[in-house]
């Protein structure tokens, strides 16, 4: 059932952490109470517009990401969604062009966008962000990102999309994979972390934490939240690549296995089965 932009209850389900049951269930109660209101469609208020921008902004978020990872199917990308949440995100920055946010989130999904191109291989299969050929990274959408990003931050008190945005601009101006700025990455996650406290921000917070302290730096992170992600096969993945960092194959392998087993995402399952098979070919030889 398509729900809400095009996507499903299951997908929204995923974006939200929640089982699909749980979701429906919100979804079908939300519906009730607006007819039971009786409320007419109205332009908000000044003091609604707050809260109702905000959560327009996560909607648009939410559906960029489904777009550029898909939580199902043969493609890593479902590119008509990401593409509509850009086209609709710039509506919103042309009314609002002086929201840091506004800009922060617009600046984020082009700098994500516009690695796109090289993140997957021609036979459809998922390139990882350090493996990526950065020549086929659009620079146009880098250079407009990096661009909005600078204003964003000059617009004021810095939010969470401002926050994302300057931590995609850093991964997009690195010319190797290497030359990644991982201390300035660390202390934005930790902002983020704070600002938040979404368990997949600690996530991400964990690998960055593990590139410039450790491995065993980023699995005490994960370790606070992974009750949490309980079933999240990005929770395996990472833990898995912290564990190769740390030379445990045989706990690498337990997590890739775990991680390929529960997602649905057919490149993205692929990749955990040839990471795999990469660690129990070493063990052989």
């Amino acid at each position: 059932m398509r729900a809400v932009g095009g996507l499903t209850t299951t997908e929204i389900a995923n974006a939200f952490l929640v089982p699909e049951a749980t979701m429906a269930q919100r979804i079908t109660r939300a519906k009730q109470r607006i007819k039971a209101s009786g409320e007419p469609f109205r332009m908000p208020t000044a003091k609604e517009q707050t809260a109702r921008l905000r959560t327009v902004l996560h909607v648009l978020y939410l559906i960029f990401n489904e777009g550029y990872t898909s939580s199902s199917g043969r493609e890593l990308h479902r590119a008509e969604l990401s593409d509509e949440a850009i086209r609709l995100t710039r509506m919103v920055h042309r009314m609002l062009p002086d929201d840091g946010e506004v800009t922060g989130l617009l600046a984020l999904m082009l700098l994500i966008d516009a690695r796109r191109p090289a993140r997957t291989s021609a036979d459809g299969e998922l390139v990882p962000l350090t493996e990526q050929v950065r020549g086929l990274w659009d620079q146009s959408r880098i250079a407009e990102g990096v661009s909005l990003v600078n204003r964003a931050v000059a617009q004021g008190a810095v939010g969470e999309y401002q926050l994302q945005a300057a931590i995609a601009a850093i991964h997009d101006q690195a010319p190797r994979a290497e030359d990644t700025d991982w201390p300035q990455i660390l202390a934005l996650y930790g902002l983020l972390d704070q600002m938040t406290g979404n368990p997949v921000v600690t996530l991400n917070r964990a690998v960055a934490a593990a590139m410039v302290h450790g491995p065993s730096a980023g699995l005490a992170l994960i370790d606070e939240v992974a009750d949490r992600l309980t079933g999240h096969h990005r929770l395996d993945a990472i833990r898995a690549h912290l564990f190769e960092m740390a030379g445990d194959t045989d706990e690498a392998l337990a997590h890739y296995g775990a991680a390929a087993s529960r997602t649905t995402n057919l490149p993205e399952q692929h990749y955990l089965a040839r990471q795999v098979a990469r660690l129990r070919m070493g063990q052989h030889n």
